[in-house]
């Protein structure tokens, strides 16, 4: 589960919990319906941030962005200039 639909749930278990006056529909409790939603948004955001949140943070990369090209090399790069290797 990615942080997004943890997220989600969260905010549909709230307001599933506590935004509808209305408490049961045909057996159906909607104040355990957003009770359960909630549990599960918090379970997956718990589970997110122990397992993925330490990968999402090694993917940055560790060097710097290469320099801006100079005039000549963009004139060079444009014109398909080989002396540059860039095309």
């Amino acid at each position: 589960m990615k942080i997004g639909a943890a997220l989600v749930l969260l905010a549909i278990g709230a307001i599933l919990r506590f935004a509808i006056a209305t408490t049961e529909t045909h057996g159906i409790n909607v104040r355990v319906v957003g009770d359960i939603l909630m549990v599960v948004g918090v379970v997956g955001l718990i589970i997110w941030l122990i397992v993925w949140a330490p990968w999402a943070r090694s993917r940055r990369s560790p060097y710097p962005p290469p320099p801006p090209l100079d005039e000549e090399e963009r004139t060079a790069a444009y014109r398909g200039d080989e002396r540059y290797g860039r095309y």
